[in-house]
């Protein structure tokens, strides 16, 4: 028995026989595994967070693309087509005509100027809070749309007349029997639609997928 015992050792021994308890904490190198845990999920959750750094940077360079493409054919219908006739594109079917819009998207709504400024500045701060769990690449392209196209409006009711938040949405793209728009209008229409499509697929932002 007394060599039984000095084989195997008591818990209250020194030199008793190492538990399960005791191999899981301590390393053979003295160091603390709870540690090592801690810093292997850390690694494990940094190429998580590289995916949705990716998406983050795909939504804004869709932002700034769009964005800067509708500021650009803004400048260039003010400065070459304003006050000149329009440009048949299609015959009567389409026409670039210069047009100031105090409204929303389409000319709809001009006397609620302030209010569409005040939307838009809401979308941009939404988006914004999305990104920090943005996995989808398609969620990533569809709010960088919506991104860019209220960038481009709203940008022209801040800096165009009559007045800040109060300006007037330039306008230029005149389909026949239909409301003249801009590229921003197009954009948003564009990731809107595209969320629309994503949600009836049940894919979320975080790029989770919900089936009935």
């Amino acid at each position: 028995m007394a060599e039984a015992e000095r084989i195997i050792g008591t818990p209250d021994t020194p030199g008793a026989g190492t538990g399960p308890e005791q191999r899981d904490v301590h390393g053979t190198d003295g160091t603390d595994r709870a540690d090592g845990a801690g810093r292997a999920d850390a690694a494990a959750d940094a190429p998580a967070v590289r995916p949705r750094r990716r998406r983050v940077a795909v939504l804004f360079a869709v932002a700034a693309f769009a964005y800067a493409l509708d500021l650009v054919s803004k400048l260039l219908v003010v400065a070459k087509l304003e006050h000149h006739r329009p440009i048949e594109i299609a015959g009567d079917w389409l026409k670039f005509e210069a047009i100031r819009n105090a409204g929303a998207a389409f000319g709809f709504g001009e006397a609620f100027t302030v209010i569409f400024t005040v939307i838009a500045a809401a979308v941009i701060v939404v988006i914004a809070r999305l990104a920090r769990k943005l996995y989808s690449l398609p969620w990533a392209i569809a709010l960088g749309l919506l991104l860019g196209g209220a960038l481009g409006n709203l940008t022209d009711r801040i800096f165009r007349s009559p007045g800040v938040f109060e300006g007037a949405v330039v306008d230029f793209i005149a389909p026949k029997h239909f409301a003249v728009f801009n590229l921003a209008d197009s954009a948003i229409v564009c990731g809107g639609i595209l969320i629309v499509l994503l949600s009836f697929r049940g894919l979320d932002p975080d790029g989770t997928v919900h089936k009935d």
